[in-house]
């Protein structure tokens, strides 16, 4: 009950999470299914989006000018199967073992070309030498404003002269008018646990910071795990300052990764920057 009390308060901004969401041999089959329906826009956006946003990046930074490729956050190989097909050469990098060790034997069956890395791309070295670096899904938002810093910095480090990053980020409008809010249920064989478990359920608003937290305290006869989900989001004149002061000067806006028109009522934005 003590353990309990400690989640009543609203966490510090960009507080850790006790539970391995990503390498959970669980939860990770669980994210793998979801990454891998095409109905779904869970893990990975619904199936036609993914084909028209492969479609537009290889017509807006096309192979034969891009042709080494690098995808953080590659999970299963999604993007990164369609971007070789285009005539990229690939290098997927991910944190999560088993989508990793899924991509690796779905290339060897289909015999792609497709270096597969199972690393953390804030920590763990990804190379250099890249002419396109992407980052697709919003990613770039869970992460603290130290570690979107690292990441930029990396980067751009791993760009060759002229080479670009894409990536996508969410505004505000993905959450006006959501209000905070807690609640809990009982899953049997749910998301997070494989036998009976209890879920509590919190939404945080960290307004100042335009943040926000999807907060999973989930209790079971094992013991107690929190799981924080943090997710910033972004102003145009943010997201392009932070670009320029990486060292990114030509950045290229769009509404999303598959080429529609900026709108500033929009819940995404697509950033191509040029090193």
């Amino acid at each position: 009950m003590k353990q309990l009390k400690q989640y009543e308060k609203k966490p510090k901004l960009y507080e850790k999470s006790t539970q391995k969401f990503w390498d959970d041999p669980y939860i990770s089959k669980g994210m793998l299914e979801a990454h891998l329906n095409p109905d779904v826009e869970a893990a990975t956006r619904k199936e036609k989006f993914v084909v028209d946003s492969v479609n537009w990046i290889d017509e807006r930074v096309p192979s034969e000018n891009y042709p080494k490729l690098l995808d953080l956050g590659c999970g299963p190989g999604v993007y990164a199967e369609l971007f070789n097909n285009k005539g990229y050469q690939v290098t997927g990098f991910d944190l999560s073992k088993r989508s990793i060790e899924y991509a690796k034997t779905r290339a060897k069956e289909k015999k792609q070309d497709i270096q597969y890395v199972e690393g953390d791309y804030i920590s763990d070295d990804f190379g250099r030498g890249y002419d396109l670096i992407t980052m697709i899904y919003c990613d770039f938002g869970v992460l603290s404003t130290k570690d979107r810093k690292t990441l930029l910095k990396k980067v751009y480090a791993g760009l060759n002269d002229g080479g670009c990053f894409l990536f996508d980020v969410f505004t505000i409008e993905k959450y006006r008018g959501k209000k905070e809010y807690k609640e809990w249920s009982i899953e049997e064989q749910g998301f997070w646990r494989e036998k009976t478990s209890l879920i509590l359920k919190s939404f945080y608003r960290y307004e100042e910071e335009t943040t926000f937290l999807e907060q999973y305290i989930i209790i079971d006869e094992l013991g107690m795990e929190c799981c924080n989900i943090w997710e910033h989001v972004f102003t145009l004149d943010e997201i392009k300052q932070d670009l320029q002061v990486a060292g990114f000067r030509d950045i290229s806006i769009y509404g999303d990764v598959a080429g529609k028109p900026y709108d500033k009522n929009g819940q995404t934005i697509c950033l191509i920057a040029k090193k």
